[in-house]
């Protein structure tokens, strides 16, 4: 039995999809635990590209279990979308998929506003999508939220959003000066989304448990990356959820004593899309090549993201706080025929050198990223499968990211498709490929 978390150690985009994809094949359970449908894993394989915004990844296998955790926000009408989407594509859906009856819904009040909010920042935007997540996860800690499984009790759904209705139009109309919404109209769309989805809820803990009383491999999928961790991330430039491993125990309800180990998923540079600090940052003609070969745009907004260096300041914080015990290395390939790489291993800030992330927004904002040159490589690797056939200047590359960020890698990806991928070490199965012994966490 193993038990184990992806997380994105960046800024998300870090191609967790195609990583949980990958060791989904191993697992009987997959469960997402966090975040919304502002979250996009793209995953390629014979049968087309998908974008997942809700629905795990591991749906693509057949015989797996994929669960919405009660640490999700759930867009009825956008998971709706994805189902059918899945199903046009050939994906058969059932009891292969459940959500949990704690996770709480995005009602049409919280994408009005999640926009009117944004908008009202002026130059403070921190990038949100709009898609009103940040608003559900204020109404779930205010305890007036509504929950998934309120849909299956249409006088307690209607209770709770006929209260809810006076406080959101009052405000609506006072602070944003637009109209309100009508109960009716809300009220008939949702109980249509639960005539859809009443199928589809369950009690995720309880599966849970019983899952791991059979002894099954579960995979807990996160969203997002460590620095937008709403604790942990570069405040206030973040997400409205934990991103970080422990958001998996608390979005799920598995104790963390069932857990085994954390992955965390890390590009061989460093994207981020939307507002906040980025030290190693990008403005020239190597960023934009970042941007086009990498292919940097947002599966969920189609946003171009932004593209620097790789920070191992912020690798080290991930693995820190998220207790990583591997990390798989995504987009290797987009680092061929570079003949000189970099790789930030402090800040200065005021004649100070900074060796780990602060925690105060005006120094990480206007800190000079401190860099350590390595030789890049002519060969391309794109689709290389065998960490043997890596080009020596490559391998010299990702041993320093192993001794900078302190932890093993154990996973290499050399291109977008499934197959594109070098694995010296199932961190779900432990299964391991003879090669010279490395550091390790």
């Amino acid at each position: 039995m193993a038990n184990l978390i992806v997380v994105g150690s960046q800024w998300g985009d870090e191609g967790k999809g195609k990583i949980v994809d990958l060791l989904a094949k191993d697992a009987n359970v997959i469960v997402r635990f966090q975040g919304g449908s502002n979250a996009g894993h793209t995953v390629i394989t014979n049968k087309g590209t998908f974008i997942f915004h809700l629905v795990p990844s591991g749906i693509l296998y057949r015989g797996k279990l994929c669960l919405l955790g009660n640490g999700v926000v759930v867009d009825p009408a956008g998971l709706i979308e994805e189902l059918d989407g899945l199903v046009l594509k050939g994906i058969k859906l059932g009891r292969n998929l459940i959500m949990s009856h704690r996770a709480h819904l995005i009602m049409p009040y919280h994408k009005a506003i999640d926009r009117m909010a944004e908008q009202a920042k002026g130059a403070r935007r921190i990038g949100t999508t709009g898609r009103g997540i940040g608003p559900a996860y204020v109404d779930k800690m205010a305890r007036i939220g509504i929950r998934v499984g309120d849909l299956l009790n249409p006088d307690l759904f209607k209770k709770k959003l006929q209260e809810n209705l006076v406080e959101v139009n009052s405000f609506l109309r006072h602070v944003y000066h637009i109209d309100g919404f009508h109960f009716d109209k809300i009220y008939e769309e949702y109980m249509t989304y639960a005539k859809r989805l009443k199928g589809y809820i369950g009690d995720v803990p309880l599966i849970l448990q019983k899952a791991i009383e059979r002894e099954q491999h579960i995979l807990f999928e996160g969203a997002q990356g460590t620095h937008l961790d709403i604790d942990y991330g570069t405040y206030p430039y973040v997400t409205s959820s934990s991103a970080c491993a422990g958001g998996a125990c608390i979005g799920t309800g598995v104790g963390p004593t069932k857990i085994h180990g954390v992955l965390g998923v890390t590009k061989a540079y460093t994207t981020r899309v939307g507002g906040g600090p980025f030290p190693t940052e990008l403005h020239d003609e190597i960023g934009k090549g970042f941007k086009t070969r990498g292919q940097e745009f947002g599966a969920t907004t189609g946003r171009p993201r932004r593209c620097g260096w790789l920070d191992a300041v912020l690798l080290r914080h991930a693995v820190r706080v998220n207790g990583l015990t591997s990390l798989a290395v995504t987009k290797l390939d987009v680092l061929d025929g570079f003949r000189e790489l970099k790789i930030c291993h402090g800040y200065r800030y005021k004649g100070k050198l900074y060796k780990e992330v602060p925690s105060d927004l005006e120094t990480l904002s206007n800190c000079t990223p401190v860099y350590e040159k390595l030789p890049g490589w002519s060969v391309d690797t794109t689709g290389l499968t065998s960490y043997k056939f890596l080009p020596t200047q490559a391998k010299r590359y990702l041993t320093r990211i192993e001794e900078l960020s302190g932890c093993a890698i154990d996973m290499i990806s050399t291109g977008s498709g499934r197959g594109d991928t070098i694995i010296l070490r199932n961190p779900l199965t432990k299964q391991r490929q003879k090669r010279k012994s490395r550091s390790s966490c």
